[in-house]
């Protein structure tokens, strides 16, 4: 296994990460996997085996079941295992019962830690952006359980550009604790992150967690153009994320995936699994999985290096178009970019869209 230091923290985390949203299978989750205490005991173990260090969790999953089915698992066993957990989707039907006020998020916060039995969760994410709640009321009440010994490290999932900016600066105009990770759904097939989470991450110094690396399984080469869903896949199943909104691109990226994997011996997962291992600001990939072999075929993506020539052929067919400001500014600008910029700029060519006099 490999370990990486999320973002500008001290923290080693391990390049995969379990994800634990199929364990209860309650509701809509059912759609993914139902595993109970015994099977997910067994993955857990195969994991720690495999050298992951961190399992990744949330308060929503099954309304609470997969958190307890960790805490099981995993009781006795945290000294040398990281967790994470959060908070902020609706949890009940009461008026308090979702959103990142001090009253819930410290409420919810000591509910998962009676779940997961731990006295501390190692990082909390803020699941969602609540518009509702002052961002400084947000920051200051993730300070507080981080003063009180309950929380480790904090981040966010799910939030655009300027909410974590505003997050961030709430932080620093208290002089409290920053985000120093953001976890976000970023693949071959979805991109837009490079538009402003990946750079803002560089810059900032935050460590990127990427749940659903595979695109719900669409990434796997299981997945064939003009075939039905595979028996038992979460889409046969009625899952509808994520949103595919042009069928030919992902088939195209499915058939470059197969392609490379087939020339290497390898699955197209780990092909997919190795591109984002690349990319910048990366720290670990959450994946979940219903069978050991599924776990086993991930953990080797690790070792994969992919060439110069497979991840031009991957980024040809996965690029998406430069969106306004950022076609102006690889025109004219490219010569004063930073790290951060080149986080998005990097896969294009140069002077996309005009001459080479840098008024055209």
């Amino acid at each position: 296994m490999e370990y990486r230091t999320l973002g500008r923290s001290g923290l080693k985390v391990s390049a995969i990460t379990m994800g634990t949203f199929t364990f209860g299978g309650e509701g809509p989750f059912g759609m993914v996997g139902r595993q109970g205490v015994k099977e997910a005991q067994r993955l857990v173990d195969l994991c720690i085996d495999h050298g992951v260090n961190l399992f990744d969790c949330a308060n929503m999953y099954s309304t609470g079941t997969a958190e307890e089915i960790l805490g099981e698992v995993l009781e006795g066993r945290y000294d040398d295992i990281l967790v994470t957990s959060k908070a902020r989707m609706r949890i009940g039907d009461g008026p308090n019962d979702e959103g990142v006020s001090r009253w819930h998020l410290i409420r919810e916060c000591e509910r998962t830690l009676k779940k997961l039995r731990t006295d501390h969760i190692d990082i909390y994410y803020m699941h969602e952006w609540d518009g509702t709640t002052p961002v400084e009321e947000k920051m200051a009440a993730l300070e507080t359980l981080i003063q009180q010994g309950k929380v480790r490290y904090i981040g966010c999932s799910n939030y655009s550009g300027w909410q974590v900016s505003k997050s961030l600066a709430a932080a620093d105009a208290a002089r409290t604790s920053r985000f120093v990770t953001q976890q976000i759904h970023y693949t071959l097939e979805a991109r837009e992150a490079e538009y402003e989470l990946l750079p803002l991450s560089v810059d900032q110094g935050l460590g990127v967690l990427v749940w659903s690396p595979l695109a719900a399984g669409l990434l796997t080469g299981k997945h064939r153009r003009g075939q039905p869903a595979p028996e038992g896949s979460r889409q046969a199943n009625g899952w509808t994320e994520p949103p595919i909104r042009d069928m030919e691109r992902l088939w195209r990226i499915v058939d470059a995936l197969v392609e490379i994997g087939d020339a290497r011996g390898v699955s197209a997962a780990q092909i997919a699994l190795a591109w984002l291992l690349s990319r910048p600001a990366v720290s670990s990939l959450v994946v979940g999985g219903r069978t050991e072999e599924q776990f086993r075929d991930n953990f080797t993506a690790v070792d994969i290096r992919l060439t110069d020539e497979e991840l031009q052929k991957l980024n040809d067919v996965s690029r998406l178009p430069l969106i306004y400001p950022y076609w102006h500014q690889h025109n004219f600008t490219l010569a004063r970019m930073s790290e951060a910029d080149m986080a998005l700029h990097a896969d294009y060519p140069h002077r996309m869209y005009g001459g080479e006099d840098p008024l055209v």
